[in-house]
């Protein structure tokens, strides 16, 4: 299932506040959200900005050296949920797929990092339907929490 970054906010939680990054999936009303860390998040917002800010930022390194070695991020896939044991929630796994000289590879990767690099490449962004189906949630829960730039003023 095709998705995009829709947007990167902070949601009040009772152990304080934590960034999420909130998936739009194509042709579906509802959203998949993926609680992550602040830096992730800062990174994720600033690469949608696509703004330089001089000195690459670890992600911005990474691209870098890959296009140094002649490869570029093709489409990033999240493509499961591992639950936890409790049963509240769970990990979400994430492969990147990367074209190199050699041909294609898939990298496990977190899904904040390869969240980071689509948005710096616009490379595509899937989701599985199991994801999907096990993550999603309704949009409107997202849309009034606070975005991660008005938040972190060192961006």
């Amino acid at each position: 299932m095709q998705a995009s970054i829709d947007a990167v906010r902070v949601a009040g939680t009772p152990e304080g506040p934590v960034p999420v990054v909130v998936l739009a999936v194509e042709d579906e009303d509802d959203v998949v959200p993926i609680f992550i860390g602040f830096n992730e998040a800062t990174s994720i917002a600033r690469g949608l900005e696509a703004d330089d800010i001089g000195r690459p930022l670890t992600h911005d390194l990474l691209l870098d050296v890959m296009e140094e070695l002649g490869s570029r991020i093709d489409h990033v896939v999240i493509n499961e949920i591992e639950q936890r044991e409790d049963g509240q929630g769970g990990t979400y796994i994430a492969d990147l797929h990367v074209q190199t000289p050699r041909g294609e590879t898939v990298i496990d990767a977190r899904p904040s990092d390869s969240l980071a690099l689509a948005a710096r490449t616009n490379a595509s962004i899937e989701v599985t339907e199991d994801v999907f189906t096990d993550g999603r949630d309704e949009s409107e829960k997202f849309e009034q929490l606070e975005d991660i730039r008005n938040v972190s003023g060192d961006m």
